[in-house]
């Protein structure tokens, strides 16, 4: 057991935090020993963003204290750079019409004569700087936004260690990298920790809790429930969700035998080769294989954005042109994508506006929204998705990330779509949430709705598909039905050289 010392290097004490109606804390605490990684775990809306913020100086609490090296800190960006925390965020912070140099060097970028920016050196710097830190496959001359998802996360972590923070909060900072980029992650903690840093680490992926953490800090509800230097899975869901969760998966029920509902013919797009591929209503048919490998542009171009460059799609037999997304929308098709805030949901609008964006039309007379039929169709989506939230006419930003991706899924419901493209719609979800969305996935499956299903993790894939096609470099290497679906032959055949082609 860890010895905690007499002054913690961070630490909030009986902390409340308040967001209009929404109690994000109440009375909470936590402290983070030098040389430590105190891993922060709990659901969606726990308050564990929240008090990330709080730590580090973004937001002022409305009762409690925080103290540095025992002493009051002081609220503020700029007082959090004098204490020497260093934060990486759930959403993002990077700048993406910026190049990558730009923003890894961001506020200390080379100087040249005159004090002025050399802008001509700031590649070299980032590239040299990278490499210390062992990424030497992100370019840091390309823009920013055309970067991967996960490529962005990198570089977003690899800023804020380069400042060489004495304390870091990391929020959910693994929730797009895959498994070679987490291990790559967990050598820079480990270094960091063994120089003396204190470190937060939230995540909802156990494994990565269990293979990390000096210490479990488990909030429940805006409060800590508890402080382990050791606890076991079932145990910590327990004091997560208040309650036990039996079996994490739904049993699988065997897809109903019926013609495809989609049909793809030798597609093309950026990335992929010529694919074939075939989908039934009422099957959850998974997309797996390691990330970069062609799933995005096999996602992105069947909703037409953009569009495959060559094939052929049939819908019920019937050839259909999918140029745009209002192209796949008028289909029946729908995309949940990976990141929710930037490609899928306006974060200031209000709930309701997220969910009813794409029928309004169907809720519009004369020009005028009908907002009695508005408001019942609102509620009831709330109510069937168990979206946790006081009131509709709350900007969905405000809400955590599993309720915010069960806007986005109740969004898709109400424009009748039938074929759904799910694409890792779990990442960045807690465990309790992550159990509604399979439900949800099954549930809808068994009403006859066509899901393609990606996910980053091969378990997933493993317990709720009928069966999984496993992509790399751009085309299906195998074909696993429901009887040898497991995450190991999944991996497996996702890295063997000699896979098979489907």
């Amino acid at each position: 057991m860890l010895a905690t010392p007499a002054v913690a290097a961070i630490a909030a004490r009986s902390v409340s935090k308040s967001f209009g109606g929404v109690k994000a804390l109440i009375s909470a605490s936590i402290a983070i020993s030098p040389g430590s990684v105190h891993a922060l775990v709990g659901e969606n809306g726990a308050g564990k963003s929240t008090l990330i913020k709080i730590l580090g100086g973004r937001i002022t609490p409305d009762a409690g204290s925080v103290t540095i090296d025992g002493e009051p800190a002081h609220s503020g960006i700029a007082a959090s750079r004098r204490h020497g925390i260093g934060t990486v965020f759930q959403e993002l912070t990077l700048l993406p019409f910026m190049t990558v140099a730009e923003n890894l060097l961001l506020g200390r970028e080379p100087r040249g004569r005159f004090g002025l920016i050399d802008r001509a050196a700031m590649p070299d710097v980032a590239e040299r700087e990278l490499a210390a830190l062992g990424i030497t496959h992100i370019d840091p001359r390309a823009l920013t936004a055309d970067i991967a998802l996960a490529e962005r996360q990198i570089i977003e972590i690899a800023r804020v260690i380069l400042a060489k923070p004495r304390i870091l909060l990391l929020d959910e900072p693994t929730s797009a990298l895959v498994e070679r980029e987490v291990a790559w992650l967990f050598g820079q903690i480990r270094a960091l920790r063994d120089g003396g840093t204190g470190i937060v680490f939230t995540s909802h992926r156990w494994g990565e809790i269990a293979a990390i953490a000096d210490r479990i800090t488990i909030f429940r509800n805006g409060s800590d429930v508890g402080c382990f230097d050791s606890i076991d899975e079932d145990e910590a869901i327990t004091l997560m969700t208040g309650r036990q969760l039996e079996a994490l998966f739904p049993v699988r029920t065997p897809a109903p035998a019926k013609p495809p509902v989609l049909t793809l013919r030798g597609v093309r797009a950026e990335g992929i080769a010529p694919l074939d591929l075939a989908l039934s209503s009422g099957e959850i048919l998974g997309i797996g294989g390691l990330a970069g490998h062609g799933h995005r542009s096999l996602f992105f171009g069947l909703f037409g954005a953009p569009g495959f460059t060559q094939g052929e799609i049939k819908q019920d037999g019937r050839a259909i042109r999918i140029r745009s997304p209002r192209d796949a929308i008028r289909a029946g098709i729908a995309l949940v994508p990976e990141d929710r805030k930037s490609e899928g949901l306006f974060l200031p609008l209000k709930i309701r506006d997220n969910l009813t964006l794409p029928i309004l039309a169907r809720l519009s007379r004369f020009g005028a929204i009908r907002r009695g039929a508005e408001r019942s169709l609102v509620d009831d989506t709330i109510a069937q998705l168990a979206i946790r939230t006081p009131s509709p006419s709350q900007p969905v930003g405000v809400l955590s990330g599993g309720n915010q991706q069960k806007v986005l899924l109740g969004r898709w419901l109400l424009t009748k779509a039938r074929i759904l493209l799910l694409y890792d719609v779990t990442r960045g979800v807690d465990v309790a949430t992550k159990h509604e969305i399979y439900d949800l996935v099954a549930k809808l499956a068994r009403e006859g709705y066509a899901i393609l299903f990606y996910s980053s993790d091969a378990e997933e894939l493993a317990h709720l598909c009928h069966r999984v096609l496993v992509m790399r470099r751009g085309a299906f290497v195998a074909d696993l039905p429901g009887a040898d679906l497991t995450a190991e032959a999944i991996v497996s055949a996702a890295m063997r050289e000699s896979a098979h082609a489907a």
